[in-house]
């Protein structure tokens, strides 16, 4: 699920990558992020081995805040890293699943 967050037409200075909330988290945590401009955004979740487990966003998304619920109750415990690509920003936050 993608929703806007923050006030309607706000749009941030730069493109970011929040940390997830709650983190550490059982079994749902949303993850926020910003964009300065319309974007190709590419949002997916790797395990501690580096192997891709989610793909929670992959597509064009309109420049203003976004966020993404997701849902491990399929997945182990432990330490896992979501990336995010918009243009030629990339970064990438460690989130902790405990159930």
């Amino acid at each position: 699920t993608v929703s806007g967050v923050g006030m309607p037409g706000d749009i941030p200075s730069t493109t970011m990558l929040m940390q997830n909330y709650p983190n550490p988290f059982n079994p749902t945590t949303i993850i926020r992020y910003g964009l300065h401009e319309r974007s190709q955004v590419s949002l997916t979740v790797f395990n501690g081995l580096g192997q891709q487990v989610a793909i929670l966003q992959n597509g064009e998304q309109e420049a203003g805040y976004h966020e993404i619920k997701f849902e491990g109750m399929n997945l182990s415990s432990g330490v896992y890293f979501y990336r995010m690509h918009a243009g030629s920003y990339v970064n990438t936050k460690k989130l902790l699943l405990l159930h």
